[in-house]
């Protein structure tokens, strides 16, 4: 049971992890108000009087992610106007990540321009798991705690005693990720050299390092439209891997028909968090998922008792 000056909301883009998170708290949820005028306008007020209180506002990103954002905005703006002492956002998946940099003339910033728009709406802090580029934390002028599913996916591996395991990141950029997840279970290291050829395909070109004969742990932060790890679960198989492929991924966004592509793909499991919610007419066969609401509840615990976060990984 933690101080009753905490304050803990969630949004409505996942309502089942939020219950999740105030129940390991020990606390009720706070009251809050969220509906859409007739012209689609969303509107929220907080119900819960927070005068003074740490608030924490829970809410990730889904397919909805432009409606996700601006009802986290508009509650933000509700808890400052309710004299919130504080006030955390908790954003298990972060939306427009992926748009982190310019990769052409002319383009935008969008991961820049959402930073900008959580501070301006009045948010005191993030909290976060698995940025799709750590760069992204530089965007903020407010403090930034970027969690990572890596202990719940390394639990998971060593409680099934899998033997002769490799962990291969899906790209260059997951290299340094897949390098602690394989620290953490003994494995080798291996990467798939990956080549876009625009923002939804991407091909891989060949694996660099030995497969043949190991039990293969892909690991990405997301699956989108699950392109480029089924393209990998492919390249593998031709590289001589002829053993078990588990897939590990923290957002399982699963859009398009990435269900069809990973029900047809030759691997034993994927393994997701409960970041976003992942509907049953989503899930196929091998599908696994692991609750996330745990190690986000400590760090909204931590945070408020002014504790280290960064040691739930030590």
């Amino acid at each position: 049971m933690v101080n009753s000056e905490l304050s803990v909301f969630y949004g409505s883009s996942h309502p089942e992890l939020g219950e999740k998170i105030v129940k390991y708290l020990g606390i009720e949820a706070g009251k809050i108000k969220i509906s859409r005028f007739s012209g689609g306008e969303i509107y929220a007020r907080i119900l819960t009087n927070i005068r003074g209180h740490s608030a924490v506002i829970i809410q990730t990103c889904t397919e909805k992610v432009n409606e996700d954002l601006m009802e986290l905005f508009i509650i933000i703006d509700a808890m400052k106007r309710a004299s919130a002492k504080s006030i955390t956002v908790v954003l298990p998946h972060f939306g427009y990540a992926r748009q982190d940099r310019k990769a052409a003339s002319r383009e935008p910033v969008s991961a820049r321009l959402v930073a900008n728009l959580l501070e301006t709406a009045g948010a005191d802090r993030i909290i976060t798991m698995d940025l799709h580029s750590d760069q992204i934390q530089g965007f903020f002028n407010i403090p930034v705690d970027t969690l990572t599913a890596l202990p719940l996916f390394s639990n998971y591996i060593s409680e099934k005693n899998l033997k002769n395991m490799v962990v291969v990141a899906p790209d260059t950029g997951r290299a340094k990720v897949a390098k602690k997840l394989s620290d953490r279970i003994g494995a080798e290291l291996a990467i798939l050299h990956k080549v876009r050829a625009d923002h939804h395909k991407s091909d891989v070109t060949h694996v660099v390092g030995d497969v043949s004969g190991k039990t293969v742990i892909i690991t990405d932060d997301m699956i989108d439209t699950a392109g480029t790890i089924t393209a990998g679960v492919n390249a593998l198989r031709k590289a001589g891997c002829d053993n078990d492929i588990y897939v590990v991924s923290t957002h399982g966004i699963l859009s398009g028909d990435a269900v069809q592509k990973m029900s047809n793909a030759d691997f034993k499991e994927a393994v997701f968090t409960d970041s976003v919610p992942i509907p049953k007419e989503k899930q196929f066969k091998g599908f696994k998922l692991i609750s996330s609401a745990e190690l986000l509840a400590e760090a909204i615990k931590r945070n408020y008792e002014n504790r280290s976060i960064s040691g739930l990984f030590d």
